[in-house]
């Protein structure tokens, strides 16, 4: 049985743990079966025998897998250790990755499949920053609560 130590304590925890997760999975994904990555974004995978000389394509697809399964590391052990700053510094950062995403998509550099690579980064962004603002706002009337209550007893 996991103890509660081993799951995360808050629910913007839970949101980087189910991101980190997710992108862990998906960065082996991407490291074990390049054509089942290409195929979830939506896209035809080209054979071997098609590629031109020179087409980098699974060099950088195993680049960014491998960065995607450390980051989702990074982003479950910090939701095991609750290190909220972390969670903070990585809305903005997500939300400029779905921006660029999305951007590269408008304006013809990626094809329409990869539009779900960002709006994932930008869900997952407001998701943990909702979370976020909603500890914040929970703590501080949990703190309004019982500094009221030892005033009035303390009276």
């Amino acid at each position: 049985m996991l103890s509660t130590a081993r799951l995360p304590r808050s629910p913007s925890g839970w949101t980087m743990a189910v991101f980190g997760a997710l992108a862990a999975a998906l960065g082996v994904v991407g490291l074990v079966s390049p054509d089942t990555m290409i195929r979830l974004m939506g896209l035809d995978p080209i054979s071997a025998a098609h590629r031109a000389d020179g087409d980098h394509t699974l060099l950088f697809l195993t680049a960014s897998s491998m960065a995607a399964l450390n980051m989702g590391v990074y982003y479950v052990l910090a939701a095991l250790t609750d290190w909220k700053p972390f969670f903070r510094w990585t809305v903005p950062f997500r939300l400029l990755t779905c921006t660029v995403f999305t951007l590269a998509v408008v304006t013809g550099r990626a094809p329409a499949g990869f539009l779900g690579v960002g709006l994932w980064e930008g869900l997952g962004a407001l998701a943990t920053g909702l979370a976020l603002r909603y500890e914040k706002r929970t703590a501080g009337t949990e703190g309004a609560a019982s500094s009221g209550g030892s005033q009035a007893s303390g009276a």
